[in-house]
């Protein structure tokens, strides 16, 4: 039986899975970038958000992130593939709905309805990534796909800015166009694309097991860290150095580009140096980041450290690649909803409490988020250079199944 990423010999190459995680990818980020780059301005000038209801909402944003793990009851009554495309179609709903909507509540609730969306997306993509891409080719294969997302979001940004600067279109014109496009993407890829097999039936049942102890050690510690950057960094920018829609468009532009061309470049270099050297290299470079951020003063130099911030994102498929090396391949799709789970246990938390800390030093927020990263740098240092069942640590007494 041929590998679902390659198909068979008579399917053609744009029916196979990959493209289909691929145009998964792309549609999700063509809603997801549009919201996300029009957020802050919107909440601050249409809504007038502070620090407080900011983090208020992206604690409830990371509500569904932190009940993931449901997916795996979910899918004992639709397939995983299907699964994903329906939550892609409500994410992309939520996010046409938020223009329309220009209150604390109804930014709250229009949130809620996105990232329930979002979430389950996210954890069905991964899982289906890890399922269909064969180990040896899952981080070249990775990397090609978040470089074609970050070329979508390049467009998205694009046209935001030409948009916004040129059009005159305003917040709910830009929130709908961004969550029809996606809704039609998804439409079509229900209709070109087959059903894939599995190739490992997966199991239907909750799964946390011992062995996986250093994967979700450095889940908990990317959702904790990655929360500075995606709800702080940005609100500094628009807070303290007062950027415009258009100017944070055009950060985004930038930041796609570079994914876009270093994403593919990423993948290849985790296939050649390992997980542990490219997750090693992720976190040294964010502890001198976050801390750059707490004392920057420039808006020029924050801008910079933003797209710096970026361009590490992309190191995270080192710490999915390492997870397939270990896992069993029926433990893929439940444990990935259990690691979202983890991975939002302080993400849930940490945007309320730093964004009350936010009002009295947004140094103390970027300090924070760097004592994180050092964190998840010794975590990282504890990866084997050849991960594998029975090789999950540098450690042997900790690796609980024994080597092959």
């Amino acid at each position: 039986m041929a590998n679902p990423a390659t198909g068979s010999a008579e399917m053609p190459d744009w029916r196979r899975a990959a493209v289909m995680l691929m145009l998964m990818a792309i549609a999700m980020q063509i809603a997801f970038a549009t919201w996300w780059n029009l957020l802050n301005n919107f909440a601050i000038e249409e809504i007038g958000f502070t620090g407080r209801e900011i983090g208020i909402q992206q604690s409830i944003r990371e509500i569904p992130g932190f009940l993931a793990f449901t997916a795996i009851f979910l899918l004992l009554f639709i397939r995983e593939q299907s699964f994903a495309l329906v939550s892609l179609a409500v994410m992309a709903v939520g996010i046409a709905a938020t223009g329309y909507f220009p209150t604390i509540v109804g930014l709250y609730v229009t949130t809620l309805i996105m990232s329930v969306g979002f979430h389950y997306y996210e954890t069905a993509h991964q899982s289906l990534s890890l399922q269909w891409l064969p180990r040896s080719e899952a981080p070249r294969v990775m990397g090609r796909i978040v470089g074609m997302a970050s070329f979508a979001k390049l467009g998205v940004f694009g046209f935001i800015f030409v948009g916004w600067s040129y059009l005159g279109l305003d917040y709910s014109t830009l929130f709908t166009m961004a969550g029809l496009v996606a809704l039609l993407i998804v439409v079509w890829l229900v209709m070109a694309f087959p059903a894939f097999k599995q190739t490992v039936p997966q199991h239907k049942k909750l799964i946390l097991r011992k062995r996986y102890w250093l994967y979700y050690a450095l889940t908990f510690m990317s959702g904790a860290r990655r929360q500075i950057f995606i709800v702080f960094a940005g609100f500094l920018m628009v807070e303290r150095f007062g950027y415009d829609v258009h100017e944070i468009a055009g950060l985004f532009i930038i930041n796609s580009a570079f994914s876009m061309v270093f994403s593919p470049v990423i993948g290849e270099l985790i296939a050649r140096f390992g997980e542990r050297r490219i997750l090693t290299l992720e976190y040294i470079g964010l502890i001198g980041i976050f801390t750059a951020y707490a004392f920057v003063s420039d808006p020029w130099v924050a801008a910079s450290l933003y797209v710096l911030d970026h361009a590490f994102f992309a190191m995270a498929i080192a710490m999915k690649t390492y997870f397939q090396k270990i896992a069993d391949p029926a433990d893929i799709a439940p444990t990935t909803g259990v690691a979202f789970t983890i991975n939002h246990i302080a993400a849930v938390i940490i945007p309320v409490i730093f964004g009350l800390i936010w009002l009295v030093s947004p140094a103390a927020v970027f300090l924070a988020g760097a004592a994180m990263a050092a964190v998840s740098l010794a975590l990282a240092r504890l990866v084997p250079m050849d991960p594998d069942m029975g090789r999950e640590t540098i450690v042997p007494r900790l690796n609980s199944v024994p080597a092959e």
